[in-house]
């Protein structure tokens, strides 16, 4: 009987669970068995497993999949466990883990930048084909329009705006909300346009302290000018600015002390943005990608992440017209240029969102 493994690694994001369930169902009704491994790299490199299929003799593949895996395929975090493992940077661990891989005919890795680093990695020394899923809630993958997580993430970052406007305008008050995104703005930017936000700060836009103190204060002097009837202003700020959400909203008050009497508030919604139910579109997302990665590796293919409605060119067609892979190396280098601005996908959206800008506040 032919047996995959698959983990879960790095940052959890919703739709992590439906990826396994997807994965474990696709697998079972061809008779294939798979294997949990807990907590990431970590369970791999310790041996720490456990079955997601059970016997079921009247099943097509005489298997199926675990209770866990059919009840928790519509929560939020991953049923797994996940960690992010310093010890699988060195030589040594990754022997470890290859070394146990090798009665196994395929390993499925879900998550972020480090994890499909990691992936990528240990495919280059060992033989059994390595794979991977996109799951990221930032967003700063290469390669894939979206990865696991997003949808629901800026679902989770709209719900919240729209929270804080209702008490926002009941006092006239403008809110500097704070959402994830270290390295990425994409969840302030999409989150920013689709909430009615006033404004929005990025990384990416390269602003000092003193800029970005300015820039806040002329978007409310602007959106609460006399002659507008005003009563809220929303700026959306990502995580990756490295000016603190209070200090920031303490240094714009002193700016506008004297000249306007609006009180502003700083809101970091944080780790709130990671929980939650996965939206319909990430667990459709997650099931045809979980389709896709148990094909590939039956394939013996390896060293390859399935994306979703690429962005670019040059990858690799599937059954699903939506769904294609790459090489881990190329999706490695796209994820660096999106985060250093020289990915086309970046300068696509700073350039839009630079057309915008001028809107927001109207």
């Amino acid at each position: 009987m032919a047996t995959l493994a698959v983990l879960t690694s790095g940052g959890d994001s919703p739709g992590m669970n439906a990826a396994l369930r997807a994965m474990v169902k696709v697998a079972a009704s061809r008779g294939v068995r798979v294997l949990g491994v807990q907590d990431g790299y970590d369970g791999l490199i310790d041996g720490v497993t456990r079955d997601l299929t059970v016997s079921a003799p009247h099943a097509p593949g005489g298997l199926a999949a675990c209770r866990d895996v059919d009840v928790l395929g519509n929560e939020g975090g991953t049923l797994l466990g996940s960690a992010r493992c310093a010890r699988f940077r060195e030589t040594e661990h990754r022997a470890v883990a290859a070394d146990r891989l090798r009665a196994l005919d395929g390993l499925v890795v879900i998550g972020g930048n480090g994890s499909l680093t990691g992936a990528h990695l240990l495919a280059s020394e060992c033989a059994t084909p390595i794979v991977g899923i996109p799951a990221s809630i930032d967003n700063d993958i290469g390669c894939t329009a979206t990865a696991l997580g997003v949808d629901t993430a800026l679902n989770t970052i709209l719900e919240c705006c729209d929270r804080i406007g209702d008490t926002a305008r009941s006092h006239r008050r403008a809110f500097v909300v704070e959402v994830m995104g270290r390295h990425s703005g994409y969840l302030a930017m999409a989150s920013a346009v689709a909430a009615g936000a006033d404004g929005v700060l990025l990384r990416e836009q390269g602003r000092t302290e003193d800029q970005l103190v300015d820039a806040v204060a002329e978007m409310i002097r602007r959106s609460f000018a006399l002659d507008r009837d005003r009563r809220r202003v929303l700026i959306v700020k990502a995580e990756g600015v490295e000016v603190p959400c209070t200090r920031l909203v303490r240094r714009v008050e002193e700016k506008l002390a004297g000249g306007m009497n609006v009180e502003i508030r700083a809101t970091v919604l944080g780790h709130l943005v990671r929980g939650g139910r996965p939206t319909y579109q990430d667990r459709m997302i997650a099931g045809r990608l979980g389709l896709a990665a148990v094909d590939a590796a039956l394939a013996g293919l390896t060293d390859r992440m399935m994306a979703w409605m690429p962005p670019v060119g040059g990858g690799t067609p599937t059954s699903d017209p939506a769904v294609f892979h790459f090489g881990l190396d190329a999706v490695l280098r796209e994820t660096d240029a999106l985060l250093d601005g020289t990915s086309p996908v970046t300068k696509w959206r700073l350039k839009t969102l630079e057309s915008l800008e001028s809107a927001l506040g109207l």
